[in-house]
């Protein structure tokens, strides 16, 4: 039962994590596509530092729905894809928020 419960959740968190991201990048398109077509003066830097948080936030998620699945099902090789998908997480975040902060904002 308890194996149910933490499945559910994974299923809930991956979905948030899911929908954060596709939200993050149809946001960004829609904003790029409107000031094109409106002929809009657009910050792109803006516009990529908006999306650029969304997938870290998204990501962020990913990380708890590996945690649920390893407290599920705890083997040494779960272990092993948790903390690669943590590492892989950190050094993502690590880079991408170095980009935003190297943009210039008015």
């Amino acid at each position: 039962m308890f194996d149910n419960f933490l499945l559910y959740f994974e299923w809930i968190f991956e979905a948030i994590g899911t929908t954060i991201i596709i939200y993050g990048g149809l946001r960004a398109t829609i904003q790029i596509l409107l000031s094109e077509a409106l002929k809009k003066p657009q910050n792109l830097e803006t516009i990529r530092k908006e999306l650029t948080n969304r997938i870290l936030f998204g990501l962020e998620f990913y990380i708890v729905v590996a945690i649920l699945g390893t407290l599920r099902k705890p083997t040494i090789q779960d272990l092993i894809v948790l903390g690669t998908v943590v590492l892989i997480r950190t050094v993502l975040g690590y880079f991408l928020s170095k980009e935003v902060k190297e943009y210039q904002f008015d």
